[in-house]
């Protein structure tokens, strides 16, 4: 008797119901690489319609890294097919672009002058991550407002006669 692993999965995404199942199928050829897997994927429009149909077969070692190809794969082309997307839309002006000297100088001077990280993104036209990313390369400390990042150990100057670092 042969015992085959099944799980199934059903998502809802808008009017588009996705279904995935997964089996194990017996007795794996140990030359293909063992134990093999049976993929296979489904999709339903809001009137029942297909929108996806389709089924893989991979080995149980190679499926994770499949599902990774997959999935970025399908992101980039979706992002290539809707260029316009929400995503899109939300994107902070000048995120991604370069830093200059000028902007740097800018976000160190109103983050000493204790301005917010939110404020600081609107201004500068970047995303909240990217201000707290850039902080420190500026000398300044993410984690408290207004303040610069302390001198690391190896930089301070020792105190004469005391032996500690200042």
């Amino acid at each position: 008797m042969s015992i085959i692993e099944e799980h199934r999965s059903t998502v809802r995404a808008g009017n588009t119901t996705f279904s995935i199942e997964v089996a194990a199928l017996p007795g794996g050829d140990p030359d293909l690489g063992g134990e093999r897997l049976m993929i296979r994927i489904g999709a339903a429009g809001a009137e029942g319609e297909p929108v996806a149909d389709g089924q893989v077969e991979v080995s149980a070692g190679a499926a994770e890294t499949l599902g990774s190809v997959l999935s970025e794969t399908l992101r980039h082309h979706a992002a290539l097919a809707d260029p316009g997307g929400r995503r899109a839309r939300d994107r902070p002006a000048s995120q991604g672009r370069p830093w200059t000297p000028e902007l740097d100088a800018e976000l160190e001077h109103r983050w000493i002058a204790g301005e917010s990280v939110a404020d600081i993104a609107r201004e500068l036209g970047r995303s909240p991550g990217g201000i707290r990313a850039r902080l420190p390369r500026v000398g300044c400390d993410p984690e408290r407002r207004g303040e610069y990042l302390p001198d690391p150990p190896s930089m301070r100057t020792a105190v004469p006669g005391s032996g500690d670092a200042a």
